[in-house]
């Protein structure tokens, strides 16, 4: 799960030539931090805006021009944890974590242009799940960075302090409160293809409409939770129970006549894409325990799509 840092620059070479190499390991980090591509892209812009700002005596300065980056961009990330609690409360219904397009295809040119595009430089592994998304998401913000930090990318407590602005031992207690919450909300690994076959005979039971055949295949204690965002419809709270989940997939499938539904990785997991009209109109991610279906996170607001039909998937 870890992302070993990238350090070890030459201090002689302090400009773009030390810092390039930073980039794709500040949004790694950051859009584990945020849970949003578009704000970690925006937080490592502002921390590379004040590298920049610095005079080249200030920067040569610095020992280590990563070390100083990560940290600013931490820093930058907990001050908009904070706010994003508040911005959260607010929001119109379910806030999910943005989702990740399957990072091969993504690099692979289907997006065209010159594949600078933040989502290329995330590495899909467990740690960018949806699962494990949502439950940093629990977290406070100094839980979340302290975790995130240490527990993924294996930053020692002396540097997370400096960061977090606490003391080593107490960001090794925060790392541990956010490692326990990991571990009770962590359900049993499933083997990538278990998963894609549970993923496509839903998908196959929702084409057809086959209510039975959904019910089957999700928990009886399954929880659907959608994000509009209030920009689009969709249901304000978590639907629960399998009997539940289904029927309302057999209603939504009912009033969206020609709606495509495509097997797509979904950060670094089997998902599905519902598209219209050659428009990403869903991303679905699951959540998977005993060989059933546990989760459903329906994501929905066209914002968070962007990246989704920026790519021409068909």
């Amino acid at each position: 799960m870890s992302t070993p840092p990238e350090r070890g620059h030459d201090r002689s070479e302090p400009g773009l030539s030390a810092i390039v190499g930073e980039r794709r390991q500040l949004i790694n980090l950051a859009y584990r931090l945020l849970g949003s591509l578009t704000e970690a892209e925006d937080a490592v812009q502002e921390a590379y805006s004040r590298w920049y700002a610095m005079s080249g005596r200030q920067q040569q300065a610095v020992e280590s021009p990563g070390a100083w980056l990560t940290t600013v961009a931490g820093r930058i990330c907990l001050d908009l944890l904070g706010s994003a609690r508040v911005r959260r409360e607010r929001y119109v219904g379910q806030w999910i974590p943005e989702p990740l397009p399957d990072r091969t295809k993504w690099i692979s040119g289907s997006a065209g242009g010159d594949g600078a595009d933040p989502a290329d430089r995330v590495t899909l592994n467990e740690s960018v799940s949806m699962a494990f998304l949502v439950v940093l998401e629990s977290m406070t913000p100094a839980e979340r960075v302290a975790f995130v930090l240490h527990d993924v990318f294996r930053y020692p407590f002396t540097e997370i302090a400096g960061i977090v602005g606490r003391t080593p031992g107490a960001c090794r207690q925060l790392a541990s409160s956010g490692r326990r919450r990991i571990r009770a909300a962590q359900a049993p690994a499933v083997p990538t293809a278990g998963q894609a076959g549970l993923v496509r005979h839903f998908k196959e039971a929702w084409e057809a409409r086959d209510i039975e055949a959904l019910v089957g295949l999700l928990d009886p204690h399954a929880t659907m939770i959608a994000d509009g965002g209030g920009l689009v419809s969709s249901v304000l709270r978590p639907v629960e129970g399998s009997e539940n989940i289904a029927r309302y997939l057999i209603h939504i499938a009912g009033r969206a006549p020609g709606l495509t539904l495509l097997e797509r990785t979904v950060n670094g997991q089997p998902g599905l894409v519902a598209q219209h009209s050659g428009v990403t109109v869903t991303v679905a991610a699951f959540g998977l325990d005993g060989g059933r279906i546990t989760r459903i996170w329906a994501i929905r607001n066209p914002e968070k799509l962007r990246p989704w039909n920026g790519t021409g998937q068909t």
